[in-house]
């Protein structure tokens, strides 16, 4: 009997080493939307859910307004363009005025590590990053019950192959009140980085 790389449903008990819990303060990247319906502030998380369209989401089933919250970061902009950007590899600078925010949580994260072989020891594989987005938030709902203290996830991005963030309930401790930085995707010199992040990193189009 072949066992999948990847089950759908998580182990009921899950295990951990202390290596794969990583204590980061990495400098996170999010492009939000500023108009249109369902805008959030940039550190506000996302309490709807979980989304069909979304990977870490650890909302309980069915879709809803729940307690738990989610906030999709990358540890640098290429990945977030590309992560925001992916359905149509095309960079828009004007639809619903896309924000580029950068900011340092106010203390170290505890996120459990999924780059390594943490998911090996627990019946998956490396793959799970790459698995249906529906058996990942059956994995992200697994952990969050198990370890309600970790801060959420770095994963690899499997547009880039870069490092995602998630970041859960607990995060909402380390988000400052401010960013280190934040301008409008179109604003022209803003605009002009990722318009060669674009094209020479991502062959992704920009308007």
């Amino acid at each position: 009997m072949n066992l999948p790389k990847v089950p759908r449903t998580p182990p009921t008990v899950l295990v951990r080493e202390p290596e794969d819990v990583l204590s980061v303060r990495p400098v996170l990247w999010r492009i939000h939307r500023t108009q249109g319906g369902h805008v959030l502030a940039w550190n506000r998380m996302r309490s709807f859910g979980p989304l069909l369209t979304m990977r870490y989401d650890p909302h309980p089933e069915p879709t809803g307004t729940s307690a738990e919250g989610v906030l999709y970061t990358a540890a640098g902009l290429a990945t977030a363009l590309a992560e925001t950007f992916q359905a149509t590899r095309l960079v828009d600078s004007r639809s619903f005025a896309p924000q580029v925010t950068a900011w340092t949580p106010t203390r170290d994260l505890r996120l459990l590590d999924l780059t390594g072989s943490w998911a090996l020891r627990n019946g998956a594989a490396f793959s799970l990053a790459t698995a249906p987005k529906s058996t990942c938030r059956a994995w992200a709902r697994q952990i969050r019950a198990t370890w309600p203290d970790l801060d959420g996830l770095s994963t690899p991005s499997t547009m880039t192959g870069g490092t995602n963030v998630v970041l859960w309930n607990p995060a909402r401790s380390s988000l400052p009140a401010t960013p280190d930085f934040s301008r409008p995707l179109a604003e022209p010199t803003l605009h002009a980085i990722t318009t060669r992040i674009a094209r020479h990193e991502l062959g992704y189009r920009v308007i």
